[in-house]
Order: C-alpha cells, then structure tokens, then sequence
C-alpha cells in the first residue's frame, strides 16, 4: 500500500526537522522579522534529542558500545531526557548523574524510561554543580565495567548534531538569516551553528545569549537558578572567533522573557527561550530594518510549572536578584 511509504520507523525517527515560525506578535515591536526555530517540537521537547541522537548512533557505527555498554552521562535535565528516551528504546543501560536542582518532573520521566539516578549534593568552587557531577561521572566510568561517557561537553558530535538545524532554518527561509540568537550551554548548539555559518560563507551574525553568573565568556561565576543555560566551567567546544557577540542575561530579564513570549505568542518554553526574547529586546538598537532573525526556542515550558511558571517561586528569585 502506499501509506507505508509514508510510515516512520520508531519514535526517534521523529527527531529534527522542528518548525520555523513567525513570531508575528513579538515582531510587531520591531522594524525587522524574528522567527522561532521550535526544537521543542522535538519527541524529547528539546534540541537535546539531536545531540543524544548523534553521539549515541556514532558509538553504536564505531562499535564503540553495544546493548551490554552502559552509558554515563551528567546532565541538567533536557540531555537526559533525550538520552532516556533513546536507550530505552535501543535497550541500553543508562545512569545519569544529576544535582539538586534536577525538575521533579524531570526526575519522574527519566524514571519512567528506567534511567538510573545518581544526584550529587556538593556544589563546586563556582557555586554551581557542573564539575561535581562531572567528577562523579568519572568515578562511576572507572567502577562500572564496560561502560562508556556519550559526554556532551566534549564529544564532537554534539556540535555535529546541530549543522543540520541551522541548514532547516536556511532551507525553510529559503536563505541564511541575518542574526541568529542561541543560548548557551556546553555551546555546542552554538558552535555547530557557527561552523555552518562559517562553511556557507554566510553573512549571519551569531549572537550567543548566555547567563548572567556564568563563566563561559571569562565573566564572574555567581549563583544561577534558571537550568539547561550557562555554565560554571568553560566550554570545551567555543571558538570565540567565531561568536562575535554575546548578550548576559539575569534571570529576572530570562523570566520575563518567557511571560513575554507566552502572552505575545501563546508558546510555552523553557528558561533559555525568554532569555533569547530578552536579548533581541536588547539587541535591537543594533538590527537593521527589515533583516531576518530567528530566536532559537529549545525546549518545553510544561516542565517548569512548578519554577519559572510558578508566581512563588518567581517572586522568591526577584527577592533575591
């Protein structure tokens, strides 16, 4: 029959390919076009998915693990989603090492995909968890027997994972755009970005969004409450050559962006999306009229109901910003 042919083999066969849109509400404050790269569309809700994606079929071609492998990995929660979701269903061991501020919700879905936990409790020298966890990865590598770290923060196929978004964008819009706004984070979104750019000899100008209280940019770490955006340790993969300009946003400003877009465009994202919208408000005096930009959208907001959603516990972070 010729259903079949249009017929997708298993979850993950859904994975890219998100939507471009029009943010035509949020536009209408500005003399020039912003369009939203919806990688919460992804089956994971997150851009994460291609990332988990890439690295894990990489492993698997290389024989570099098997369904006996167990693979490691330290995340904040969108990573370990997806990594969740593809193991189960290739039927592969997972631990994931997380730290206090891990989403309950997220917490529940990795469990539902039968992920094993293990949460850190030590903050590191910069406040933040990251190179706790990433200690704690190593020790379980160098105790857990054929076990394998897919290691976000330096395998180079997570920058790889992210070529083929900027070429969606390119193809839906029928050219390059003339600013691309991405958040940050192990920068390898950014970077897999900024190689197309650079391959493409487009005229797209790169704008990294990043949190104020991270150190990826060389400025001073400080407390951050806002999860999947910043970093208490430097990026293996950024090329500042190739980022030439960056926008630090609080998460007040990251808050508010993300009010903004669900009362302007009725969508729904996570932390990282209102810092985006945040940082083209700001950047705005230096966009051309009628240029092209779009604004990354990562993830999902449903999963933080209980946070950046909730009128508590916002109220308590203004309190203390």
């Amino acid at each position: 029959m010729m259903i079949e042919n249009k017929v997708q083999t298993g979850i993950i066969s859904l994975i890219g390919n998100t939507p471009l849109i029009a943010l035509e509400h949020f536009s209408k404050n500005f003399s020039f076009d912003v369009f939203g790269k919806l990688e919460m569309m992804n089956p994971g809700k997150s851009l994460k998915d291609r990332s988990s994606l890439k690295i894990i079929e990489d492993a698997l071609d290389k024989g570099l693990i098997n369904q006996k492998t167990t693979i490691i990995e330290s995340t904040s929660g969108n990573m370990g989603i997806g990594l969740a979701r593809l193991c189960a269903y290739l039927k592969i061991p997972l631990v994931l090492v997380v730290d206090p501020y891990i989403n309950p919700q997220v917490l529940k879905i990795l469990q539902l995909f039968k992920a094993k936990i293990v949460q850190v409790t030590q903050p590191d020298d910069k406040g933040g968890y990251l190179n706790t966890r990433l200690a704690k990865v190593k020790e379980l590598l160098h105790n857990i027997k054929n076990s394998f770290t897919s290691n976000q923060y330096q395998n180079p196929n997570n920058p790889l994972s992210h070529t083929k978004t900027f070429d969606e964008i390119v193809e839906t819009l029928g050219k390059a755009p003339d600013y691309m706004f991405v958040p940050t984070s192990t920068c390898g979104t950014l970077m897999g970005m900024a190689a197309q750019i650079k391959k493409g000899n487009y005229a797209t100008k790169l704008i990294a969004v990043d949190a104020l209280g991270s150190v990826i940019f060389g400025t001073p770490a400080q407390k951050r409450q806002i999860p999947g955006m910043g970093a208490s340790c430097p990026s293996h993969f950024l090329n500042r050559d190739l980022v030439p300009h960056v926008v630090h946003m609080s998460d007040k400003e990251s808050i508010a962006g993300c009010y903004k877009l669900l009362d302007k465009e009725s969508i729904l994202a996570g932390g990282s999306a209102g810092a985006v919208v945040g940082a083209i408000e700001k950047f705005a005096p230096q966009i051309e009229k009628d240029a092209t930009v779009v604004a990354l959208i990562c993830d999902d907001g449903e999963r933080y109901l209980d946070t950046i959603y909730n009128e508590d516990w916002v109220s308590n972070i203004l309190l203390k910003s």
